[in-house]
């Protein structure tokens, strides 16, 4: 009998969307939600009729009926939140990114080594619609041998400039964006070895007197020595939805070319034998799957699909994915892609990985 996992939620901002997905899922149960502003707390709690909460991590790491911790904390905290739930015993769930540097790495895969727990990465794109269609698509060999890879993720928020968490040390564009595109590339070329980038830190991010790049572009390398472009503008206008979708995926195989991207649920494919024609499938009767509350600015599907996903695969006796070893390893990544921007040289992944004497 499959066992139903009971869930703790560190952070109530972003881990809005975890709640609704754990009440509505049939495979989890919400043990208690966390975090240090009260009034969040009881506002979760009259939102979702649900009955407690704690202001002190330490109630959920001490409950003996919580299993998983969801982390949903700002970006800083991730790495220090996610050592403490595998040392207290929880698997994690953790959402993306992993952490904002590797300086704690070791520490994790420590930690991880010795709770024997599972660490997994919520990488939401990869859970929505359209994103996973094209996965299956892929794995089902209609693009043929893979060729190039071109991702993005592009959105006006200079909203976030606003916020005072954006003026503590360790912020970043692309940590807090651009990795949903990065990690969209990993996905389809996993040894990912050199890569190469330009950033621009526009004067719109410069008026708010901080000097974190809103507007890069990179080239990734494969071992086999295919290419990836990932690019990102954050603190600039867009052309909206209908015209440039936010996050985009395009894959070009030998036998085809799709297009999937967030947050229209909307993917288009051209396979053999028709040539120079995109065929258009649209998701929209699952709108309200995914966007369970204001507008589009929350994950709540996505998060519904990953849960599901995990509890299947731990109850399975398997690991989910990403876990802890992929997450680092696309941390590695945007270390390069970091020092590339710096130096305007080519940078090495394993060098990257070597100087902080990781072993993956």
């Amino acid at each position: 009998m499959s066992k139903i996992w009971t869930l703790g939620v560190l952070g109530l901002g972003e881990g809005r969307s975890i709640i609704s997905a754990a009440l509505q899922s049939e495979k989890w149960v919400l043990g208690n939600i966390c975090d240090l502003n009260e009034e969040l707390c009881m506002k979760r709690c009259s939102e979702f009729q649900f009955p407690r909460y704690t202001l002190k991590y330490e109630d959920l790491l001490s409950d003996p009926s919580i299993d998983v911790i969801g982390i949903y904390t700002p970006d800083q905290l991730h790495a220090e939140h996610i050592k403490q739930a595998l040392e207290a015993g929880k698997h994690v769930i953790c959402t993306k990114p992993l952490m904002i540097s590797l300086e704690q790495a070791n520490d994790l895969l420590d930690a991880q080594q010795k709770s024997g727990k599972s660490v997994f990465v919520g990488q939401s794109s990869r859970y929505f619609e359209p994103l996973m269609m094209q996965k299956k698509d892929f794995e089902n060999g209609l693009h043929g041998e893979l060729i190039t890879v071109d991702t993005h993720y592009i959105s006006d928020a200079r909203w976030f400039l606003d916020k005072g968490w954006s003026h503590q040390k360790g912020f970043s564009w692309m940590y807090n964006f651009m990795i949903h595109a990065v990690d969209l590339a990993v996905w389809y070329m996993p040894y990912i070895e050199e890569v190469y980038g330009v950033g621009v830190v526009s004067q719109n991010t410069k008026e708010y007197s901080l000097s974190a790049s809103d507007t890069m572009k990179f080239i990734l390398k494969d071992r086999e020595g295919k290419c990836a472009s990932v690019s990102g503008v954050y603190a600039a206008p867009t052309l909206g939805r209908d015209v440039q979708q936010a996050i985009s995926c395009t894959l070009t195989g030998t036998k085809g070319i799709s297009r999937a991207g967030y947050p229209k649920l909307a993917y288009y494919t051209n396979f053999e034998p028709i040539q120079k024609k995109a065929k258009l499938h649209t998701y929209d009767e699952k709108y309200d799957y995914y966007f369970r509350f204001e507008g589009e600015s929350h994950h709540a599907g996505e998060y519904q699909n990953y849960i599901e996903e995990f509890a299947d695969y731990m109850n399975e006796g398997s690991h989910p994915k990403p876990d802890l070893k992929e997450g680092i390893r696309t941390i590695a990544i945007m270390e390069a892609m970091e020092e590339s921007m710096i130096t305007g040289q080519v940078v090495r992944v394993e060098d990257v990985l070597k100087r902080r004497n990781i072993l993956l």
